[in-house]
């Protein structure tokens, strides 16, 4: 149809396509957002109608901590109450933060800290998985919460979630800090943040300067310091205690480094051998080892990030930070399980934009691995009543997370960067080329 008239139907049409276009984004959203709740519903109904002494026990340390600042009380000194017997470990300005949490009931305080643990999920979800989301074009709010799903059943994300922790938080901040392309903020200064809340962040410092982002390390280093310092200001006497004593007692503050829970290589060189000399210079060996292989790597990934462009470059660049928060797990004296919410970034540097088959299959088998208790399922074949043989596949299972977490480590530096250069990844078969349609970049 020529003329006037199909000058008139064609902005008619162009209105009902984009009404059509605008319900399709709509219910995908909706779609996204309903896979997402679908999946923490149980997950969160499972710890917030548990009875008030087995759910969340460390926000009760965290609110315990606010409320000894408000009434002035010694916020090392105090336990939580029984069963768990728990002390306040971290920094003073922690306690601080943790105040606005004092101020309401102890269920809504729960509730709260639950949803902001999720949302700390969906922001390392992004930042993780971002080149995956935004590949799929139109449905992208869809696969974000697919991913979004599918990490929150991991088995370190359920322990944040029971336990009420931040490492969640923390991974956020860190990623965020990382691999945001221009930051509205400061490069470096949630990195610092999380520094002064939890010192085993502190890790990004060494990464910041061997990597050559000054910028980043110096603000880092500035805001670990105001937050430190208004610590002091405002409570002098706790600071004092934290910083020249119970900081220095270190494991008989935070647990059992040979319990289960821990996947640190501590933990599980202490699985091993008896408290001792020995157990120490194996562990302090092995630490250096893993130290110079894995900093080492960090650096070389994200040079090699550095040199590259699009996707290739977000994932590289994402494989070195997530070396280094492993490295902050598996170096600490203490590594708990929760704390290696840390593999969301390697899967996610794995699974890249999800065009190279073989990586994709090793990130869904490192999520599948993570999604059960597996060093508790180890811990259950240890005994006398057991063989030989299953002990000994026992104790591999044990440490299964950890030996884990060691391994990714030596496979996003070494194998991922040689997969991720355009000169190595061409002509590769498990690569295939992107072809014309909403998965294309």
């Amino acid at each position: 149809m020529d003329g006037p008239m199909a000058q008139q139907v064609g902005p008619d049409a162009r209105q009902a396509g984009g009404a059509r276009g605008g319900r399709s984004r709509l219910l995908l959203a909706c779609a996204g957002l309903a896979v997402a709740v679908l999946a923490v519903v149980p997950i969160a109904g499972q710890w917030l109608t548990n009875p008030p002494d087995q759910r969340l026990v460390d926000l009760e340390v965290y609110r315990e901590g606010g409320l000894a600042v408000l009434r002035g009380a010694p916020l090392y000194d105090f336990l939580t109450q029984p069963p768990q017997l728990l002390p306040f470990t971290y920094p003073p300005i922690a306690a601080v933060l943790a105040v606005p949490f004092t101020l309401l009931p102890w269920g809504a305080a729960q509730w709260v800290w639950v949803g902001l643990i999720y949302l700390a999920l969906a922001i390392a979800v992004w930042y993780a998985f971002r080149d995956l989301i935004r590949r799929t074009g139109r449905w992208a709010p869809l696969t974000a919460g697919v991913l979004f799903a599918a990490t929150a059943w991991l088995d370190p994300v359920r322990d944040q979630v029971r336990f009420g922790q931040v490492g969640l938080f923390l991974l956020a901040m860190c990623l965020a800090d990382c691999c945001a392309r221009t930051p509205r903020w400061p490069r470096g200064a949630l990195v610092g943040l999380a520094v002064a809340i939890k010192l085993v962040p502190g890790v990004f410092l060494i990464y910041f300067l061997i990597t050559g982002r000054r910028d980043a390390l110096v603000n880092s280093v500035l805001t670990a310091a105001a937050a430190t310092l208004a610590g002091f200001a405002l409570l002098p006497a706790d600071s004092s205690a934290y910083w020249f004593g119970a900081l220095l007692q270190g494991g008989d503050r935070t647990g059992a480094v040979d319990g289960t829970t821990n996947q640190a290589i501590h933990g599980i060189v202490a699985r091993i051998f008896d408290e001792g000399p020995v157990r120490t210079v194996v562990w302090l060996v092995l630490a250096l080892v893993v130290a110079y292989a894995g900093f080492g790597w960090a650096r070389r990934v994200t040079l090699a990030a550095d040199g590259l462009t699009g996707p290739a470059a977000n994932s590289t660049l994402l494989a070195g930070v997530a070396i280094v928060g492993l490295l902050s797990v598996v170096l600490s004296p203490v590594g708990w399980i929760h704390h290696l919410v840390w593999m969301i970034a390697v899967i996610g540097a794995l699974a890249g934009d999800g065009r190279d088959t073989r990586r994709c299959l090793l990130a869904f088998g490192l999520w599948f691995l993570f999604l059960w208790p597996l060093p508790w399922w180890g811990r259950a074949w240890i005994g006398p009543e057991h063989s030989v043989i299953a002990e000994f596949a026992g104790q591999v299972l044990r440490d299964s997370f950890g030996i884990a977490a060691l391994a990714s480590i030596a496979v996003l530096g070494t194998w991922l960067v040689k997969r991720a250069k355009p000169d190595i990844d061409q002509g590769d078969s498990s690569q295939p080329k992107a072809g014309v349609g909403t998965l294309a970049p």
